[in-house]
């Protein structure tokens, strides 16, 4: 990653994570709330749109200041989901991780929870993001278990947990792409927190070794 690359990602992080939250509210009106006068409804649809163009707009900062061209669509993978579908902003801990995960210096303890914490509210926030998905394909399908928000998410917490009760499930293909998804999901985020713990103390145990005076 170049310098002015690292720049523009300090810079935009937070408005990003904003536009994303936007993003996610303007979809759960649009959801939950289809009653709404038309200018509500044209207002978070302006929202989302607003909010999708901001996430085009610095992908493509982030293409012309990598000076990769095409070989950053597949350096920067989870850059091109994120633009697919905004919403999935925060698998960014993937990140996080990996860059912890590399370093040489003393671990603290502080960083390692930093992103167990995180993992937990990305758990959050992708299990009300699929809620929000499976609801809005499944509720209106013939012969849907998914009927009301409550059951999506009851179906999404059983699917994130990989317990899979089965009393519902979806029946659409979208619904059941997203339950890959959110199985997928669920099990990676899971990994980043116990793999951070357990990072911790191997890292821990191996610079208590280096620290330790040679035996005579």
């Amino acid at each position: 990653m170049t310098e002015s690359q690292e720049r523009w990602e300090r810079r935009t992080d937070t408005p990003l994570a904003v536009a994303s939250l936007l993003f996610l509210t303007g979809y759960a009106v649009r959801v939950l709330a289809p009653g709404l006068p038309d200018t509500w409804r044209l207002l978070c649809t302006a929202v989302i749109l607003a909010s999708w163009a901001f996430f085009a707009v610095d992908y493509a900062v982030q293409l012309r200041l990598s000076g990769q061209g095409l070989r950053f669509l597949r350096s920067h993978w989870l850059d091109t989901l994120v633009l697919l579908l905004p919403l999935l902003r925060p698998l960014r801990i993937v990140r996080r991780y990996e860059a912890v995960r590399r370093r040489r210096a003393r671990p603290r303890l502080s960083l390692y929870a930093r992103v167990i914490v995180y993992a937990g509210l990305t758990v959050g926030l992708l299990g009300f993001t699929a809620a929000l998905t499976v609801y809005h394909v499944e509720h209106g399908a013939p012969g849907a278990s998914i009927r009301t928000f409550g059951d999506a998410v009851w179906w999404t917490c059983a699917t994130l947990a990989t317990v899979g009760y089965g009393d519902v499930t979806p029946v659409t293909g979208l619904g059941r792409l997203t339950a890959v998804g959110v199985m997928a999901c669920g099990l990676g985020l899971l990994g980043a927190a116990t793999g951070s713990f357990s990072s911790w103390l191997i890292q821990t145990f191996a610079w208590e070794d280096e620290k330790r005076p040679p035996e005579s």
